[in-house]
């Protein structure tokens, strides 16, 4: 059983489709030209704002970076930067003049024990690995073009097994669970374990507690990370004890059984016949049209964005924008009856990605997403986060 072996089947079948993508392709082309023309940045960057590890100022580390370079069978050179930082973090770039870059902050290399370590430098190196960089969501969605609604929603659930398939390798260097889930939590909680003892079945607790709400994917924690595109740091952890359990084997058993957990980060009410998917189907319908139009005008572009997203022949040059904006507080209304937290949170998300995709998330735009988000009870933060937050894989 090789990496490549271990790799998330949802994660390399969502990568085949997206690579093939024309406004994927569009934005790779750009970069390969633009990198044609500004050779080797990140590393000159980094240069100069970082430090760069040796093996004399590192030799611990050294050792766990090789380990997982040998494990995965990573034949480039990794070049390894300290950033200094309270957060721990780490993030890996796209190759420049044959070198792997991987850049951590300083606190995660101070408090993360030799086998934590080694599941983040495994994770990072999945990402190269596996070529997830080659998909490059941040400047898919942050483009002057924008992309349609849907391939924004496949970009954001992409992501997301990617990071499964990246922790798999990080698992694969590590051998150990504990491991895993010490490094995931002090991650998520950013505590060093030196104050608060880390116990695996207590983390593992909130995703029972999500599946004991409801059944219905979406219907669990109102947690604001769900929909990041990192997934939920108990959601991760649980995928990895199945992982784990599997003996480090991707059986079609085991991703069944992830797929069903992540799941619960993907409410698919579009096309659910249920009284809450009809109440959110109607409020992002609504609002998707009077975000549209708070500018003044719905354009050519916005329509082709709604019709991308709601079908061919959804929009109507008839529609009475002003009656759906008095519409607007008693759709939330009843999904506030009738939803759980996430899913209002999961439809705030849903017209955020709409904002972007057309194109529109400047001020007017934002108070229309505020005021439908205070409305579903969800703080307006939420509005912003979702429209700014980082969507590279790291």
């Amino acid at each position: 059983m090789s990496a490549q072996d271990i790799r998330s089947k949802n994660d390399r079948e969502m990568f085949e489709m997206l690579a093939a993508d024309r406004t994927v392709k569009r934005v790779n082309d750009a970069i390969a030209r633009h990198e044609a023309d500004n050779p080797f940045r990140t590393r000159r960057r980094l240069l100069a704002t970082a430090v760069r590890l040796s093996r004399r100022m590192a030799p611990t580390f050294y050792r766990a970076s090789d380990t997982c370079a040998e494990a995965l069978e990573i034949e480039i050179e990794v070049e390894n930067f300290v950033f200094a930082s309270p957060v721990y973090n780490a993030m890996c770039f796209r190759p420049e003049d044959d070198r792997l870059l991987v850049m951590f902050s300083s606190s995660l290399l101070e408090d993360f024990s030799d086998d934590e370590v080694k599941f983040v430098v495994g994770h990072e190196l999945g990402h190269h690995l596996y070529g997830h960089h080659d998909i490059p969501i941040g400047m898919i969605l942050r483009g002057a073009e924008k992309p349609s609604p849907r391939l924004a929603m496949a970009l954001f659930t992409w992501s997301r097994y990617a990071e499964i398939s990246a922790d798999r390798a990080g698992a694969y260097c590590s051998g150990s669970l504990d491991a895993d889930a010490r490094a995931l939590f002090k991650l998520a909680s950013g505590l060093s374990g030196q104050s608060i003892t880390f116990h695996l079945d207590d983390f593992l607790a909130q995703v029972d507690q999500m599946q004991l709400e409801d059944e219905e994917p979406g219907a669990g924690t109102g947690a604001e990370d769900w929909f990041s595109t990192h997934p939920f740091s108990p959601l991760r952890v649980k995928a990895l004890k199945l992982f784990h359990e599997s003996r480090l084997s991707a059986s079609s058993e085991l991703e069944l059984e992830v797929q069903r957990l992540m799941a619960l980060m993907e409410p698919d009410y579009l096309e659910a016949k249920t009284e809450s998917a009809e109440a959110m189907r109607r409020l992002l319908f609504a609002g998707s049209i009077v975000v549209a139009a708070s500018d003044g005008e719905i354009e050519a572009q916005e329509v082709e964005a709604f019709e991308q997203f709601f079908g061919r022949g959804a929009f109507r040059e008839s529609f009475n924008v002003e009656a759906l904006r008095d519409e607007l507080s008693p759709r939330a209304e009843r999904v506030v009856e009738v939803a759980s937290g996430a899913q209002r949170m999961q439809v705030i998300h849903d017209l955020c990605v709409v904002a972007r995709a057309a194109g529109h998330a400047g001020f007017v735009e934002r108070q229309v997403l505020a005021k439908i988000a205070h409305e579903l009870e969800i703080s307006p933060d939420f509005v912003d986060r979702s429209l700014d937050q980082s969507v590279d894989p790291d």
